[in-house]
């Protein structure tokens, strides 16, 4: 017999590491043959114990190559010119693309057959053979990555007390039946690679920034994140109708909520870019990549009609009573803003939507205040349309006095003591300033940087 290396034959002396990477790259293309006892320029010169290297390279295929490949692989000793040779007949496998469990589903890990070798694949080449393998759908497709943490979505899972272990991961479908993480896993996981932008504006262009930040991590980690900023700069105005005083947030914090939720839950992560939401001073803007579902109208969503672009997504949320089991989310948006002269609108793209959030309080800080039953306090939290905003006059004060307490906070913009407790308690978590003392000693300071 004649041997000569080709597109799917490849000729090895001994076994070495390098067979390992012959294997994924025949399974992952293919198909083909490796022959073992012969060298490169088709010369035989046999194994020394046909039986023991079989296993050798039985049990090396078995622990380091995932996914399962070694149903597609067949071991037979063939005798050539005297002496025992190992042939090796790798089908193409069901499961593409196969790594090195070591490497991972990246090009380091993952090999194809390019002429009369086998070379790393490159990530486009390895997201074809996820998708040919997984289908369409994002959720379900093996994560590329599957060195996965999940400490921020146990944290959720704790707080509502609802188990979350290998079990519910599986039944939750964060893993596949091979045991490998999908994409929604990677979503929730600790290294998920899609983020949220959030800017807030002066004005109601984008002409001048006051505040930008990038939100990274566990889509769970984002919304608690995200959710705390936005709130940060939903202040509030106070007012007195005859001996009552109202206080009104500029956004209702159940379409805030409502309008961030429907951000994670819909939007299409097969696209890289990120989710923005932009704060201006007379409303707010959560666009997410991922247009209306095909068959979907406008007019479809805004009566109740929901098709969930990530099910599985929603089905986590879902438990964790974040939403519920029907399309109420534009419902409930715009049942907050009932009874306001302003009313949220929806804009939708071939590739985007975007919810657009008015702010109650905007005419007063542009001077339109009609005073027939309506008059604004001199403590208004609001007003003055040159006024900072809380966080910003909370910081001047603290630097200004190289501290501030509970009580300053009160004084300084007008608010109760829960509300000011909330203000400072978020400018700790984002690093601004620093808690110091305990109960009635309880003062702040800036953190320098």
């Amino acid at each position: 017999m004649l041997f000569r290396e080709s597109e799917t034959i490849e000729l090895k002396e001994i076994v070495t590491d390098e067979i390992k990477k012959e294997i994924i790259a025949f399974a992952n293309c293919n198909g083909g043959k490796l022959y073992i006892g012969v060298k490169d320029d088709g010369t035989v010169i046999g194994v020394d114990d046909a039986d023991n290297v079989s296993l050798q390279i039985s049990n090396m295929v078995r622990d380091t190559i995932k996914p399962d490949v070694t149903m597609f692989v067949h071991y037979e000793t063939i005798e050539e010119e005297g002496k025992e040779i190992i042939a090796i007949d790798i089908q193409r496998g069901t499961d593409r693309p196969y790594y090195l469990a070591k490497k991972g589903m990246r090009p380091e890990g993952v090999y194809v057959r390019q002429g009369y070798s086998s070379v790393p694949a490159t990530d486009t080449a390895i997201r074809r053979m996820v998708k040919e393998t997984d289908g369409d759908c994002f959720e379900a497709m093996r994560s590329l990555n599957q060195n996965l943490t999940f400490e921020a979505t146990k944290k959720e899972f704790d707080l509502r007390k609802i188990e979350f272990g290998s079990k519910q991961m599986r039944t939750l479908k964060l893993i596949d039946q091979d045991g490998l993480y999908t994409n929604l896993g990677l979503l929730l996981s600790d290294q998920c690679v899609h983020t949220i932008k959030v800017a807030v504006f002066q004005g109601t262009d984008q002409m001048v920034f006051k505040d930008r930040r990038e939100f990274s991590g566990s889509l769970l980690k984002q919304m608690n994140e995200v959710y705390d900023f936005i709130d940060l700069h939903n202040q509030t105005r106070a007012t007195i109708e005859k001996l009552l005083r109202i206080d009104v947030r500029d956004y209702p914090e159940v379409a805030l909520r409502e309008a961030l939720l429907n951000t994670l839950v819909h939007r299409d992560y097969s696209f890289s870019s990120s989710a923005l939401i932009s704060i201006y001073t007379d409303r707010i803007e959560f666009v997410s990549i991922g247009g209306l579902m095909p068959g979907i109208d406008l007019e479809d969503i805004m009566v109740g009609l929901s098709i969930c672009r990530n099910q599985d997504l929603a089905n986590v949320f879902y438990r964790l009573h974040l939403i519920e089991a029907y399309g109420t989310g534009m419902r409930k948006i715009m049942k907050a803003y009932e009874g306001k002269e302003e009313k949220p609108k929806i804009e939708t793209t071939k590739n985007a939507f975007k919810i657009i959030l008015p702010n109650i309080n905007a005419k007063y800080e542009t001077g339109n205040i009609t005073s027939s039953n309506i008059k604004a306090t001199t403590n208004s939290v609001t007003g003055d349309k040159n006024i900072l905003d809380d966080k910003e006059r909370v910081l001047k004060y603290a630097r200004s006095q190289g501290a501030i307490t509970r009580n300053d906070v009160m004084a300084l913009l007008k608010v109760s003591a829960s509300t000011a407790t909330r203000i400072l308690q978020r400018l700790v978590k984002e690093n601004l300033l620093k808690q110091n003392g305990k109960a009635r000693n309880t003062h702040y300071s800036i953190i320098k940087k």
